[in-house]
């Protein structure tokens, strides 16, 4: 009627069984938190890889045009000077726009993921606020450039940087 229980035979108790499943979620949580953060940083990867491209872009732009730093103009209409230079970078994936300001800016400059601005001619990186860069004419040449792009922060607002030549 009763089965006798054989002690001699091996197998996992609930409670270990329990601890396993414990420590699975466990990893599964630490692997789901952190891959969000992996895709922000190679997403910003590429965006400082895309604003480098451009850089180097606008300075073979220049070498082309017997040392002509390019014109402002709108953002990369067909023609402008800011179309020539997207061309010669070989279109970038994340940056879809490229807006070219007056030579000497030195007003606030806020980028979107998408876009980037490049002051052309007498400025370099100057103060950095946060999602806007003010450029600056101090120590600046006047074939000095500057590239303001943006890259993500990890509450997904926009932090703004900056490359110059």
């Amino acid at each position: 009627m009763f089965k006798k229980l054989d002690r001699n035979k091996k197998g996992f108790t609930i409670i270990e069984v329990l601890i396993v499943l414990a420590i699975a979620g466990l990893i599964l949580l630490i692997v789901f938190l952190a891959v969000p953060a992996l895709q922000r940083n190679s997403r910003n990867t590429q965006y400082r890889n895309e604003a480098s491209r451009l850089l180097s872009a606008t300075q073979e732009f220049v070498n082309n045009n017997n040392g002509t730093l390019p014109a402002a103009s709108g953002s990369g209409t067909a023609g402008s000077n800011a179309a020539s230079i997207y061309a010669l970078a070989g279109p970038p994936k994340n940056i879809a726009t490229l807006t070219i300001v007056a030579s000497g800016t030195t007003s606030a400059q806020s980028p979107s993921l998408t876009t980037a601005i490049l002051v052309s001619g007498g400025v370099k990186c100057g103060t950095v606020g946060g999602a806007t860069i003010t450029p600056t004419t101090t120590g600046a040449s006047a074939r000095s450039l500057a590239l303001i792009f943006a890259v993500e922060n990890s509450d997904g607002t926009v932090n703004a940087q900056c490359s110059e030549s």
